[in-house]
């Protein structure tokens, strides 16, 4: 038996599943706590309804995201592991990358081919250990952060958006596409590839075009005012992205 139907064994299944499982319970008791606490504070059961009807039809789209990543994993890693990571905890954008970077540093391609037991063992317990200090850190310190956040929110002038979190967030993320685009360039330019257009242009073609879908959402959400294509912003770039690799490598 491969390393990948071990991954796709049916213990891992059902390992994956049960947390997935417990993770839906709890998601459905908060759902009905929710509801019947909005009962007790005299509100509108119809405009309930209206709010949750929206919000599950404006989930889904979304969701496409976050299955996109499951199947783009899935190929190295199994399914029940991407499933596990992108339905309770984990963030596409983060999962891809970190296990893409892990299996680079061990000297391994991200394909199924390749995946070792070993380098899946090193990859599932960095992808673990590198989100799990949100919860830490909002456990010992959320309470006092909400609490500056409430006094920052009084004094903040009008017209006065976003601060530290918000210039610290986007500077990470820039670094990042940096880093990444920059690995790519790099190849290109020092030759890597010179002859295969399709291996050393698709990444960049991949980029500038989800660069420009993302700016395009944004401009239509700002701009026109079209508050709900920003749940679908991330999903919809993905999807260009990807026709854009299928077209090229095609």
């Amino acid at each position: 038996m491969t390393v990948l139907e071990q991954l796709n064994s049916g213990t891992m299944y059902l390992i994956c599943g049960g947390i997935v499982a417990f993770v839906a319970v709890v998601c459905a008791v908060f759902m009905v706590r929710a509801w019947r606490a909005g009962k007790a504070l005299g509100m509108d059961p119809a405009r309930m309804k209206r709010a949750v009807t929206a919000s599950a039809t404006f989930s889904v789209l979304p969701s496409v995201g976050i299955l996109l990543g499951v199947i783009a994993l899935s190929g190295s890693l199994g399914i029940p592991w991407p499933w596990l990571r992108l339905s309770v905890i984990g963030a596409l954008h983060y999962e891809t990358q970190v296990a893409q970077a892990a299996a680079e540093q061990l000297g391994l391609k991200l394909s199924g081919e390749s995946m070792t037991a070993d380098g899946f063992a090193t990859i599932a317990l960095l992808m673990s250990v590198c989100i799990m200090w949100g919860m830490i850190l909002m456990t010992v310190f959320g309470r006092r952060y909400l609490a500056r956040l409430s006094r920052g929110s009084a004094v903040k002038p009008a017209g006065v958006k976003g601060g530290f979190a918000d210039a610290a967030m986007t500077a990470m993320f820039v670094g990042m596409v940096s880093a990444y685009l920059g690995s790519y360039i790099g190849d290109f330019v020092s030759g890597a590839g010179r002859f295969r257009f399709a291996g050393s242009w698709t990444p960049l073609a991949v980029a500038a075009v989800s660069a420009l879908a993302m700016a395009g959402f944004t401009w239509l959400t700002e701009k026109k005012h079209m508050e709900w294509l920003e749940g679908f912003s991330v999903a919809g770039s993905m999807l260009l992205g990807m026709l854009t690799a299928v077209i090229i490598g095609g």
